[in-house]
């Protein structure tokens, strides 16, 4: 009888019938912009109203998540995938800053570190928003850095400022009480009972005005010098870390214990890179390599294909289960083999990525529990290799074990259910945009996040990613710790290509929680026919087993997230099979998309109710 009821419910859902979304769908003939905050979103109306194409308005709404503190700053990273119609390709944008010089493992440790910190001047990498935003505008946007950028100077120097970024900053007030140049920007009532702005307040930052006006006067000038397009952006990126911006940001940071030199800045570069890419079913998937944890979906879909997703119901135990253990394996691997390819050693991502290996590890699948002791695999041999890391790989365990001297020292007792979201979920937004020209951009910006840095008079709130890195190569011998490289970030966009035009553009916030939510979200629409605002909203699983990429790096196998509405049957069986449940109002996590409607021409956005993003079509 219970079997019977779950696969009505899923039939209900895939058919439409009586199907109810929190939030419409959002349909465009000509172009739709969606991100983490509706007053970003009208920063790319306004790009695409004046006649800007994807990038350039994927690029105002970066630039006005930025200011906003939209969970995340300036100074912080970008990760984008564009869809280029010219050329039918998908190109890759890599602008994650690296470790500064000094910013080693024993640094760390004869400061009594088991990994960088989570916040302050020691946990930034070089920005790399700045750079990402002016790259991909150069290359493949259609106006001027000053066009694109007018929203985000307005916003600069005065908005109002919405009740979640308010908030944080009174949160964090004791945080932020540490760094002068933060205390005196959002501490605006210094002594009072609330110190930081209220809802609806205008916040201003002339300081950050400042540094976007350079931007913008550097542009001007080389453009009345005769430079093309392309070279006055680059003239703006070049003042940026070479000029007087990065003299001042090096400052800064070094005044208040920071590591960053003039040369850490001026070497830093912006990479135009292939994606990868894997096939499920007729769809063509892409995501970012293995500086970010894009591979991971990939993975999953590669063991899923052979699997009958849709007999077994959509949300049963048994689907959630298999969805689980898929992600098990997938994430394993990527705690063990993911870290910068521009550094040595090469991450096996042919490997990887390989069908053969996907099989062999589906093989893996307990079917009846949750396996708890779920290892890395060897994707080396499905490249024609040999793996050089078997004794790492043969002592790595996510499980306590101290018979055999095997309990991680990440592994923390009584970490609770705060503690993941805050961690899972601090910060991050995504920016998704797509015009009738065939233009499309997945964006999941990041860094900076409240409680930020603020870099001087620079306005720049600093990034706290090298708290992924590992200082134990014996814990991820390719993401260790060491200068000028990038650590292994959770920022995933995705683009999804059907007989190779645009199917689905799809991003979401949530660190570990990324890969996690966009898989279930694509199976949503792909396996049971949802529409994209309904994949967006739909219950999902998060999954703790892996290693948080956060400040501790912890594992909690077995722990899951369920959306409060499960029902009661699933949720026994689930316990049957050893997961530990956690209830959450809402699970889906703020996913953001776009899918593109072949049959009439037009786009359809989705952004789930999970947060604050929003869109606007037209």
């Amino acid at each position: 009888m219970r079997a019977s009821i779950v696969v009505l419910m899923a039939v209900l859902i895939t058919t439409g019938i009586e199907a109810r979304t929190v939030k419409p769908v959002l349909h465009g003939q000509h172009w739709v912009a969606v991100t983490g905050k509706p007053l970003a979103a009208t920063a790319g109306a306004r790009i695409f109203h004046a006649g800007g194409n994807a990038v350039d308005a994927a690029c105002a709404m970066l630039a006005a998540t930025s200011t906003m503190f939209d969970v995340l700053s300036w100074g912080g990273e970008t990760q984008a995938l564009i869809f280029n119609p010219k050329t039918g390709k998908v190109v890759a944008i890599n602008a994650l800053g690296v470790a500064p010089t000094g910013a080693t493992p024993a640094f760390f440790r004869e400061r009594g570190l088991a990994y960088p910190p989570e916040f302050g001047p020691l946990a930034a990498v070089t920005p790399g928003t700045p750079g990402g935003l002016m790259v991909m505008l150069a290359e493949f946007g259609s106006m001027s850095l000053a066009q694109v950028l007018a929203p985000a100077i307005e916003m600069a120097d005065g908005y109002a400022i919405e009740a979640q970024s308010a908030d944080a900053m009174e949160r964090f007030k004791d945080q932020l009480r540490q760094w002068p140049y933060s205390r005196d920007l959002f501490l605006v009532r210094q002594g009072e009972a609330r110190e930081a702005p209220v809802a609806g307040e205008i916040f201003r930052q002339p300081d950050l005005a400042a540094t976007l006006r350079k931007l913008t006067a550097t542009e001007a000038e080389a453009l009345a010098g005769g430079a093309s397009r392309r070279d006055a952006i680059m003239a703006a990126y070049k003042r940026f870390y070479e000029g007087d911006i990065a003299e001042e940001f090096v400052r800064a940071s070094r005044e208040m214990g920071g590591l960053h030199t003039r040369e850490d800045l001026a070497n830093w570069r912006v990479y135009v890179e292939e994606p990868v890419t894997t096939r499920y079913k007729n769809i063509d998937v892409y995501k970012l390599n293995t500086w970010v944890q894009g591979p991971v979906l990939l993975q999953a879909l590669n063991m899923l294909e052979s699997i009958d997703l849709k007999a077994m119901g959509y949300n049963s135990a048994r689907y959630l289960h298999t969805l689980y253990q898929v992600m098990n394996l997938a994430f394993a691997d990527r705690d063990f083999y993911y870290g910068d390819p521009y550094f040595p050693p090469a991450e096996p991502i042919a490997g990887l990525l390989s069908k053969a290996y996907a099989a062999e590890r589906a093989k893996l699948i307990n079917q009846l529990r949750n396996e708890p002791a779920v290892k890395p695999g060897d994707p080396y041999p499905y490249q024609g290799g040999r793996n050089p890391f078997l004794d790492y790989l043969d002592r790595w365990t996510n499980v306590p074990d101290e018979a055999r001297g095997l309990t991680p020292p990440w592994q923390l007792a009584g970490r609770d259910a705060d503690a993941d979201e805050r961690t899972f979920r601090l910060g991050t937004t995504t920016v998704q945009a797509a015009d009738r020209e065939g233009w499309v951009v997945s964006m999941t910006p990041s860094g900076g996040w409240l409680p930020a840095v603020i870099a001087g008079k620079t306005g720049i709130g600093m990034s706290q990613r090298m708290q992924s890195f590992v200082l134990d190569p014996a814990q991820n011998p390719f993401n260790v710790l060491e200068p000028g490289k990038r650590p292994r970030a959770t920022l995933t966009p995705s683009l999804a290509l059907k007989d190779g035009k645009p199917y689905l553009s799809f991003a979401v916030q949530g660190g570990d929680l990324q890969d996690q939510a966009l898989l279930q979200f694509f199976l949503n629409v792909v396996e049971f026919g949802m529409n994209v605002q309904e994949a967006t909203e739909a219950a999902n699983i998060v999954s703790y087993q892996m290693r948080d990429s956060f400040s501790d790096h912890v594992a909690r196998p077995g722990v899951v997230d369920i959306r409060k509405d499960l029902p009661s049957w699933v949720r026994d069986e689930l316990a049957t099979m050893g997961y530990t449940l956690q209830e959450r109002d809402r699970t889906s996590g703020p996913i953001n998309a776009i899918y593109f409607d072949r049959a009439h021409g037009t786009l359809w956005g989705g952004s789930s109710d999970f947060g604050e993003d929003y869109g606007l079509a037209w």
